[in-house]
């Protein structure tokens, strides 16, 4: 029971209370041992994870919902209502999705099943939203849509956002990177990651986010289709890439729509 108690309080305080240096490796480290097992299964069933971004939007709609509702206390803390317990919750249940598909894809379509079976999950935290501020909502919607528009425009150019994968994934992150930049400079809200954290407080503006996230995801982006040959691995590396981006995205926005 004492033992219980102290392992409770060491999570609550050195991985739940925050982001730091220490608790971010180990989020990393367990991502990466996710990472393999995940590629195992897809190259079991022999699907590219690429081919499910799109259809797991609305599984990130109800991670990102809840985390939103536990942000402006509509929901009861939990530990498997905020990061990193709540990526597994929805990973678990995308999974178990994934798997449904899968054995029904000889009379369904297996992208369409799991796009359907995440409709329920993503109208789910709307029910308890009560309050929606629609102009700080605009504010950030027009700004990455902007954004969005300007990085379509050099895809024209640029070879490597012609792929309407990675030019979803910059839109995402762009979408994260707008509702920070809204929600610290304009609405007083805290960077909890450590890296843009850091950055923000040497540059003092949330702005910074921006070229950070364009040149970071650029780079990963250039990188997995340059020099990886193995077409699941690469599909999963995007696939962790677009969630990273959209999940925090609509997390912020849901965040401060509701909350200001």
């Amino acid at each position: 029971m004492i033992s219980s108690f102290f392992l409770l309080d060491f999570l609550d305080k050195y991985f739940f209370s925050g982001y730091t240096i220490y608790n971010t490796i180990i989020y990393i480290i367990i991502l990466l041992i996710c990472l393999e097992l995940i590629l195992r299964l897809f190259n079991k069933i022999n699907i590219n994870p690429q081919d499910l971004i799109f259809s797991l939007v609305p599984f990130i709609i109800f991670g990102s919902g809840i985390r939103a509702l536990v942000d402006n206390n509509i929901l009861q803390y939990n530990y498997f209502l905020i990061t990193p317990g709540i990526y597994f919750l929805v990973g678990l249940i995308a999974i178990i999705s994934l798997l449904v598909s899968y054995f029904l894809k000889n009379r369904i379509n297996f992208k369409k099943t799991i796009f359907l079976i995440g409709i329920p999950f993503a109208i789910y935290p709307l029910i308890y939203f009560n309050h929606f501020n629609f102009e700080a909502f605009s504010i950030i919607l027009i700004i990455w849509i902007l954004l969005s528009i300007i990085f379509l425009l050099i895809s024209k150019f640029w070879e490597l956002f012609r792929d309407k994968i990675n030019l979803s994934i910059i839109s995402a992150h762009l979408l994260d990177a707008t509702t920070t930049f809204i929600g610290v400079d304009v609405f007083n809200y805290t960077e909890q990651h450590v890296l843009p954290g850091g950055i923000y407080n040497i540059f003092d503006t949330a702005i910074t986010m921006y070229p950070l996230k364009i040149v970071a995801i650029s780079g990963c982006l250039y990188l997995i289709d340059k020099h990886i040959d193995d077409d699941n691995l690469a599909g999963l590396l995007k696939l962790v890439l677009f969630v990273l981006g959209l999940a925090p995205g609509l997390r912020n926005l849901l965040t401060i729509t509701i909350g200001t």
